[in-house]
């Protein structure tokens, strides 16, 4: 493992954050002086970031907690275009009112893991529609398109990807790495950042950046990017069956962000401690020597530690208890996700396979009843034998709701309103 005299590089480079820097040397000494700004950038393509993105939301942290800048910029103009990285076909056209909708749904989360204002090292959040949106054509074609290379272009993985697999690459889309590229030269003229970061398939597109900011006057830039993480099993990360796990509360209730990172995996402890926590490392070392059913303590204390960044402290405890009751006590656990349904239809008969249709634990009828063969449903704890039954008044436990569960892991409190 590379030496380095910067607290930031240290702390990335121990934890486990570092896949590419392309000046280590230069990079180090910058930090060690206590000059970088830095940026990430994010496309607001939907109204919630997802777990895929944590590992360079926690860099910027670790930037801001080592003295530095960081920037969250916010792709208001070029999420018009889209990415073409690591996808096989073109995104969606989104409109203008999407996207800024979107955008004003994403800033809520960067607050919890960076603080914002006008101090030295206050992050700051930019949007690039603010000099994207204006652009004329032909003066960038002119100015910026012609240091491009089609050739050079073409050897992207991104690009290449889509060629090789004979799938369509729209002209929007290859003109993205142009406009990321011209993002990180206007951000140098703006705020003097010299650090673009991001996943390691954006390595190309801010390699571009740093060679356009040559040709066109900036001082030295810099790129650094953190692998893409997959789990022990080889699995991408953040994907589960039921879909990506977001990160906005409205989405996906703290207790179930919860759950996902108490299901972790015992291999990927040790290395999500690292990534996704700010736990001390002698302390990630001690839970990572946990052997056999120890390991599950540790798994505990990554879901509380996690959940707690993102979603508070409170609401992490109280994610940790509800499941403690659950799964250790037996008890019904109040603070389970709830699901309402008109009272009616538990005095009519709520078909079962329905319920936890509605529940959103299946998602579909068909699915529901190859659980009821398999004996992985149950009702108030009492596993689903007949995929005929119905639900009624009297199912109704403590509290006024019913339990649905899948499996010993997944559980929903059914309530009528």
């Amino acid at each position: 493992m590379t030496t380095y005299t910067s607290d930031f590089l240290h702390v990335l480079s121990t934890r486990g954050f570092i896949n590419q820097i392309s000046d280590a040397y230069g990079l180090d000494q910058a930090a060690r002086d206590g000059r970088v700004v830095a940026y990430v950038g994010y496309d607001c393509t939907g109204p919630s970031l997802h777990v895929g993105h944590l590992l360079s939301i926690m860099m910027l942290h670790w930037l801001q907690q080592t003295g530095q800048k960081p920037i969250a910029l916010m792709g208001g103009g070029t999420t018009r275009v889209g990415d073409p990285s690591g996808k096989d076909e073109a995104r969606r056209i989104l409109s203008y009112e999407q996207i800024t909708a979107n955008k004003e749904s994403l800033r809520t989360v960067f607050s919890r893991f960076i603080t914002f204002g006008d101090g030295k090292n206050d992050a700051l959040m930019i949007d690039n529609a603010e000099w994207l949106a204006s652009i004329n054509y032909i003066e960038f074609l002119r100015d910026v398109g012609r240091h491009f290379s089609i050739n050079r272009m073409l050897s992207f993985d991104s690009v290449k990807m889509r060629l090789e697999r004979e799938q369509e690459l729209s002209f929007l889309e290859f003109n993205y790495s142009i406009l990321q590229a011209y993002d990180f030269v206007e951000l140098y003229k703006r705020t003097g950042c010299i650090l673009q970061m991001g996943g390691s398939d954006q390595w190309g597109n801010i390699v571009s950046g740093i060679d356009l900011g040559r040709r066109m006057g900036t001082s030295q830039l810099y790129a650094l990017t953190c692998p893409l993480i997959t789990t022990a099993s080889g699995a991408k990360m953040g994907k589960t069956a039921e879909g990506a796990v977001w990160l906005n509360a409205d989405m996906r209730a703290p207790y179930e962000y919860w759950q996902f990172w108490r299901n972790t995996e015992d291999a990927d402890v040790p290395r999500f401690l690292k990534l996704f926590t700010t736990l001390p490392l002698d302390e990630v070392g001690r839970l990572a020597a946990l052997q056999d059913a120890e390991i599950n303590e540790a798994k505990k204390i990554l879901a509380t530690e996690a959940t707690a960044l993102l979603h508070g402290r409170d609401a992490a405890d109280a994610a940790a208890e509800t499941a403690r009751r659950t799964f250790e006590d037996g008890a019904l656990a109040e603070t389970l996700p709830t699901v309402e349904i008109a009272a009616a239809r538990l005095a009519e008969g709520f078909g079962v396979l329905a319920a936890f249709v509605e529940a959103g634990l299946v998602a579909s009828n068909g699915e529901a009843r190859r659980q009821v063969k398999g004996g992985g449903l149950k009702v108030n704890d009492v596993t689903v034998e007949d995929e005929r039954a119905v639900l009624g008044e009297s199912d109704l436990a403590g509290g006024g709701v019913i339990k649905l569960s899948l499996g010993r892991k997944r559980h929903i409190l059914l309530k009528p309103v």
